[in-house]
C-alpha cells in the first residue's frame, strides 16, 4: 500500500508542486481533452484530486473518462461527485447513459439535472449529440411534454436564438410579447439588452446590464463584457472579464478577451500575462499569437512582433491573415522586400483582399518599384478601396 501512494504521488509531482489551483486544473484538463489527449487530461485533475476532492473535479474527470471510452470510471466519477455537491454530476450520468441506450436511467438523472442549481439550458440539452441514440424514443418524447422551462426561461431562449440567426424582427416582437407579460423582471432587461447590442446600440445595453449585473449571473456578465468592449469602454470589459474569471468559470478564452481588452488600454504586461497563460494551454493557437503580435506592436517591439507572427505562419501556413499580420510588421520596420513577398503570399491565398493590394502597392513604391506599385493601386481601386485613389493620383498620374 504504501508503495502504491509513493508512485501515485511520484507520477504527480511535477502537478502538485507546481501549485496549481483546482480552476487552473480544470482549464488545463479541458484544453487537453480538445486536443484528443485525455488521459492527460485525467492525469491532471487526478493529482488535483489527491490534493482535495471536490465535486467539479471529479465531474470533470468523468467528462474525460467519457471522452476516452471508459464509461465505468466515468460513471464511477459522476457519483463521487453527487456526493460532494449534491446533482453536480447527474448530467454527465444522463450523457452516459444516453450514450449506452439506457434511456430510463438517462432520463432520471437528466431530470435530477433540470430540477437542481446545475440545470442546464433546454438549448443545452436538445443539442447535445450525447441524446442522439435517445431523442427518437417514446419516452423521451414524453418527458419534454413536461413543462421543465418556465415560460419565461422558453421565451428568452427563443430571443436569443433569433438574435443569433440575425431575425431583427422577430426577436423585437418577441421581446415586445416578454415585456408585455414579465415587465421589469432581470430576464427581460437582460433581453432588451441583447436585442439592443444586436442594433449596434452598445452604450444603452451597457446602462441596462450593469443595472442587473450585481446578481452574478454568467449570462448577464458574458453580455455585458461584450457590450462594454463594442461602447469603446475596453476597461469596463476588462473589469466585468476579471469577476468572470474570479467566479472560476472553466473557459479560458475568457483570458484571450481580456486580454484583449488590456492591449486596448495600454496595460501591456497584464495582457502579455494573459495571452501567454493561454499559449501555455493552447500552444499554436492563431487568434492568441495574432494578439501576442498586436501587443508588442503596440509596444513598438516591432521585432519581438515579427517573432510572433512568423511562428502564427509556422503553425497556420494556409491562412493568408498571419501573412498580412507579418508584412505589416516588415512595413514597420521598412523591411520592404519580405513585406512584398508575404503580401503576394496573403493575395495568392485569398487575391480579393483590397487593403493587402493597397499596402503590396506602397511596399512596392518604397522599394523603387512605381510600375508595380501603380498596379497594385488600380487593383486595390479596382476591389473598391478607395484610398487607392489618392496613390494613384499622387504616384502615378504624371
Amino acid at each position: 500500500m504504501k508503495r502504491i501512494i509513493f508512485l501515485v504521488s511520484a507520477f504527480f509531482l511535477p502537478w502538485i508542486i507546481s501549485g496549481q489551483s483546482s480552476f487552473e486544473a480544470m482549464l488545463k484538463s479541458r484544453s487537453l481533452s480538445e486536443s484528443g489527449e485525455h488521459l492527460k487530461a485525467i492525469e491532471i485533475l487526478s493529482s488535483s484530486i489527491y490534493l482535495k476532492e471536490e465535486g467539479r473535479l471529479y465531474a470533470e474527470r468523468g467528462n474525460a473518462h467519457m471522452l476516452a471510452g471508459d464509461n465505468d470510471k466515468a460513471i464511477s466519477d459522476y457519483n463521487k461527485a453527487n456526493e460532494l455537491a449534491e446533482h453536480s454530476g447527474d448530467y454527465g450520468m444522463a450523457r452516459i447513459y444516453a450514450l449506452k441506450g439506457n434511456t430510463k436511467e438517462s432520463l432520471r438523472h437528466l431530470e435530477m439535472n433540470l430540477l437542481s442549481r446545475f440545470r442546464k439550458s433546454e438549448r443545452d440539452v436538445l443539442l447535445d449529440p450525447a441524446f442522439a441514440r435517445i431523442e427518437n424514443t417514446p419516452e423521451w418524447r414524453q418527458f419534454w411534454k413536461r413543462d421543465w422551462f418556465t415560460a419565461l426561461e422558453t421565451g428568452i431562449s427563443e430571443l436569443e436564438y433569433y438574435v443569433a440567426a440575425g431575425k431583427k424582427r422577430e426577436a423585437a416582437d418577441k421581446l415586445s410579447e416578454l415585456q408585455g407579460l414579465y415587465k421589469g423582471e432581470d430576464e427581460v432587461e437582460y433581453g432588451k439588452a441583447l436585442v439592443l447590442l444586436s442594433s449596434a446600440k452598445p452604450a444603452e445595453a451597457v446602462r441596462i446590464l450593469t443595472g442587473i449585473s450585481d446578481s452574478g449571473n454568467e449570462k448577464v456578465l458574458r453580455l455585458l463584457a461584450r457590450a462594454q468592449a463594442e461602447a469603446l469602454n475596453p476597461a469596463g470589459a476588462s473589469a466585468t472579464y476579471t469577476k468572470l474569471l474570479e467566479m472560476e468559470i472553466p473557459d479560458a478564452g475568457l483570458l484571450l478577451l481580456r486580454a484583449d481588452c488590456y492591449r486596448k488600454t495600454g496595460e501591456s504586461a497584464r495582457s502579455m500575462a494573459d495571452v501567454e497563460k493561454y499559449l501555455s494551454l493552447y500552444p499554436g493557437d492563431i487568434s492568441a499569437l495574432r494578439l501576442a503580435g498586436k501587443v508588442k506592436t503596440a509596444e513598438g517591439n516591432n521585432l519581438r512582433a515579427l517573432e510572433y507572427f512568423t511562428e502564427n505562419l509556422r503553425y497556420h501556413p494556409g491562412d493568408p491573415e498571419c501573412y498580412i499580420d507579418r508584412a505589416n510588421s516588415f512595413m514597420a520596420l521598412k523591411s520592404w522586400e519580405p513585406a512584398i513577398n508575404d503580401y503576394s503570399m496573403s493575395l495568392d491565398l485569398d487575391p480579393s483582399n483590397p487593403e493587402a493590394w493597397l499596402r503590396k502597392g506602397l511596399a512596392q513604391y518604397n522599394s523603387g518599384k512605381t510600375e508595380d506599385a501603380c498596379h497594385d493601386f488600380r487593383y486595390a481601386l479596382k476591389l473598391g478601396n478607395r484610398r487607392a485613389a489618392d496613390y494613384i493620383s499622387k504616384y502615378c498620374i504624371k
